[in-house]
C-alpha cells in the first residue's frame, strides 16, 4: 500500500500542477498583452478559493455519504471524521474542483471583475460542482448520473467537461461580449506560452485520468485481485489518454488544413486539448482503438466547433465551449458505442455487441449535467450581474483589465523597469504592442 500512497501523490500532484501552472499558461499566451495577468490571476484565485470551500464543506457534500443530488454538507465540515490517512484523496478530488472553475475563466476573459468573480466562485463549487461531483463519483446507491442512470464517467467528463463548458457558455451570454467583438481580432499575445501550458496539461492530465482509478476491493482484502486490478486500469488509463490526444491534434490540424489552408501552433495546442477532454471519462472503459477513435472524432468536431461562436453570437474567448462542452460530449457518449466489457465498467457498447443501453444511458448522463449546470449557472449569474455587476467600466477595458484591476502590467515596454505602479506603469503603457497585433 505504500506505493499506491506515494503514487496518488505524485497524481494528486500532476492534477494540482494542470491549474498552476499549466492553465494559467495556456489561457494567458492565448489572451491580449493587457490582459495576461488576470486571466493568470483567475486561475490562481480559482485554486485558493475553490479549494478551500471543497475542505470546508465540498468533500462532505461529495463524498460523506447517500443521496441523489449531494450528501450531508456539514457531517465531514472541515474534514472533522476524516482519517489523515484519506487526506490523499481528498486532495486529490479538491483538484479537480478547483480545475474544473478554473477552465471557466476562459469563456469570460478580459472584462470581468475580479471581486464578480470571487464571488461567483464559492456560489458556483457549493451548488453546482460539488453536487455532480457527487452525482458522478461517489457512486452511492442513490446517486443520480452513477448509479441511478448507471453512466460511465472515469476521470469527469461529465461533472468537469461538460459542466465547465456549460458554465462559460452561460456566463459568456450573460457577461456579454468583449469591446468591439468581433470586429477586431483579438489574437493570443504570445502562443509560445499557450503551446508550454498545453504541454504541462498534457503531462498533469496523467494524473488526472490515471489517478482515478476505482478499486472493486481493497489491499487488506484481496492483495492480488487489488494489484492485478491496478496494474490494468493504470496501464489501459496511461495508453489510451497518450493515444487520444495524438489523434486530436490530427484530427484539429487537419479540419485546419482543409478550412484554412494552414496547420497552426495554435491548433495544435487546442487538439492537445480537446483529446484530454474527449478521453478523460473513457480513459477506463475503452481500448485502444476506441481511445484513437474518440481523440480523432474530439479532434475534427472541436475544430469545427470552435468557429460556430461567430454564427452565433457568442463570445466565448478561449473556446471553452467549443472544446470542453464539445469534447466532454463526445467522449462521454461515444463510450456507448466503444466502451468494452475489459475495461472498468465491465460494459459492452454498441460496437462490441453490447446493444443500446449503455450508448442511452451516456446520453442521459451527458443531458443531466447540461441541465442541471445550465439552470443553476443561469441563476448565479443573473444574480451576480443584478447586484454587484459582472462588468469592468469601459475605459478599464480598452485600457486595460491588468492595470484596472490588478495596477500592474506583464510587460513593461516603456519603462525598462518591473511591471507594476510602483515602478512606472501608466494608463495605456502596453497600447503600442497592442496595435502590432490587434490582440
Amino acid at each position: 500500500m505504500d506505493g499506491y500512497y506515494a503514487f496518488m501523490l505524485v497524481a494528486t500532484l500532476l492534477v494540482l500542477m494542470m491549474t498552476t501552472p499549466g492553465l494559467a499558461l495556456f489561457y494567458g499566451g492565448m489572451s491580449r498583452s493587457k490582459s495576461v495577468l488576470n486571466m493568470m490571476m483567475m486561475s490562481f484565485i480559482s485554486m485558493a478559493v475553490v479549494g478551500i470551500v471543497f475542505v470546508l464543506w465540498g468533500w462532505s457534500m461529495g463524498w460523506s455519504g447517500d443521496g441523489t443530488f449531494f450528501a450531508d454538507p456539514f457531517a465531514l465540515f472541515a474534514l472533522n471524521g476524516v482519517a489523515t490517512s484519506d487526506y490523499i484523496y481528498v486532495m486529490f478530488q479538491m483538484t479537480f474542483a478547483v480545475i474544473t472553475a478554473a477552465l471557466i475563466s476562459g469563456a469570460i476573459a478580459d472584462r470581468v471583475k475580479l471581486s464578480a468573480w470571487l464571488v461567483f466562485l464559492p456560489v458556483w463549487a457549493t451548488l453546482v460542482y460539488f453536487p455532480l461531483a457527487h452525482m458522478v463519483f461517489s457512486c452511492t446507491d442513490s446517486a443520480l448520473i452513477c448509479s441511478q442512470i448507471g453512466a460511465q464517467d472515469y476521470a469527469g467528463g461529465t461533472a468537469v467537461h461538460i459542466n465547465a463548458g456549460v458554465a462559460g457558455l452561460v456566463l459568456a451570454v450573460v457577461v456579454g461580449k468583449r469591446l468591439n467583438w468581433p470586429r477586431d481580432k483579438m489574437r493570443p499575445h504570445n502562443l509560445t506560452l499557450t503551446m508550454l501550458g498545453a504541454a504541462l496539461l498534457w503531462v498533469g492530465w496523467y494524473g488526472f485520468n490515471v489517478g482515478s482509478i476505482v478499486f472493486g476491493t481493497t489491499f487488506d482484502e484481496n492483495p492480488d485481485a487489488f494489484l492485478q486490478q491496478f496494474y490494468a486500469e493504470t496501464g489501459r488509463s496511461f495508453a489510451n489518454t497518450t493515444l487520444a490526444t495524438m489523434a486530436a491534434i490530427l484530427g484539429w490540424l487537419l479540419v485546419e488544413r482543409l478550412t484554412h489552408g494552414k496547420a497552426t501552433s495554435l491548433g495544435a495546442a487546442s487538439g492537445i486539448v480537446a483529446g484530454l477532454v474527449a478521453i478523460t471519462p473513457a480513459a477506463g472503459a475503452v481500448d485502444i482503438s476506441g481511445a484513437l477513435a474518440i481523440g480523432a472524432v474530439a479532434g475534427a468536431a472541436c475544430a469545427v466547433a470552435v468557429g460556430m461562436k461567430y454564427r452565433l453570437g457568442f463570445d466565448d474567448s478561449f473556446d471553452v465551449v467549443g472544446v470542453h462542452l464539445v469534447g466532454g460530449i463526445i467522449g462521454t457518449v461515444l463510450i456507448g458505442l466503444f466502451s468494452t466489457s475489459e475495461g472498468a465498467g465491465g460494459v459492452d457498447g454498441l460496437f462490441y455487441g453490447g446493444g443500446l443501453g449503455s450508448l442511452g444511458a451516456q446520453t442521459l448522463g451527458a443531458l443531466v449535467a447540461i441541465a442541471y449546470s445550465g439552470v443553476l449557472t443561469l441563476v448565479i449569474a443573473l444574480a451576480i450581474k443584478f447586484t454587484l455587476g459582472w462588468r469592468v467600466g469601459e475605459d478599464d477595458e480598452i485600457g486595460g483589465i491588468d492595470l484596472a484591476e490588478h495596477g500592474e502590467s506583464a510587460y513593461d515596454l516603456h519603462t525598462g523597469v518591473g511591471g507594476g505602479v510602483k515602478s512606472g506603469i501608466v494608463a495605456g503603457a502596453t497600447a503600442p504592442a497592442e496595435e502590432g497585433v490587434k490582440a
